[in-house]
């Protein structure tokens, strides 16, 4: 449970902001829908090794370099022997 100290000269706005950013990190919100509803172990493992399909595609997609252009890095048109 997150529990926050409002002080003497603070305005509700400003206490309902560190409110948000502690039930941020604390993971309440994220814990709460994760618990929302029962998933059966078999269909949990299942979304575990389709989440773990995507990290790894994500990854790899990211790590191979581009194909550069043609038309990039060289001065086409430009003639250095002129």
């Amino acid at each position: 449970m997150a529990y926050i100290s409002v002080n003497n000269n603070e305005s509700i706005e400003s206490a309902l902001r560190r409110f948000k950013r502690k039930v941020i990190t604390e993971e309440i919100i994220k814990d709460l829908k994760k618990h929302a509803h029962f998933v059966p172990p078999g269909q949990k493992a299942k979304l575990k090794s389709v989440n773990a399909r995507k990290r790894n595609r994500k990854r790899f997609r990211t790590a191979a370099p581009r194909p550069m252009n043609q038309n990039q890095g060289s001065n086409q048109g430009f003639n250095q022997n002129r």
